[in-house]
């Protein structure tokens, strides 16, 4: 069975690279176009990881971890925010509210998918 990735973005060009990163890699994917239509999906649903953006509308993607690390069947599962926003403070926001890791868009492929692998385990 195939590890299962929420890649959640706002831009649907954004979503489409992810996603075809992923899937060229033997991942399933799906997708959400905010915090919380992908809480919604979390919650029905079982992700191996999730590929968080940071602005979006309706819920940001610091408020979505927020709420899915307050699960408790869900905190665990690893998350890596992806984010234009390069400060620190930006990053540190990040961990504070749940993520695993943080990269800089446009993230390489090869990157994504060594963070990606590493958060796994696969």
């Amino acid at each position: 069975m195939n590890k299962r990735i929420l890649i959640i973005d706002d831009a649907a060009t954004v979503r489409m690279y992810h996603r075809k990163i992923f899937q060229d890699n033997g991942f399933d994917t799906d997708e959400a176009v905010n915090g919380l239509e992908a809480l919604e999906k979390a919650m029905r649903n079982h992700y191996d990881l999730f590929l968080v953006d940071v602005n979006m509308p309706k819920m940001d993607g610091y408020a979505f971890l927020r709420e899915l690390r307050a699960q408790p069947d869900r905190a665990q599962v690893p998350a890596l925010m992806v984010s234009t926003q390069s400060e620190r403070r930006d990053a540190s926001e990040a961990y504070k509210a749940g993520a695993n890791f943080y990269m800089i868009k446009p993230a390489k492929p090869v990157d994504l998918m060594i963070a990606a692998r590493l958060l796994m385990g696969a």
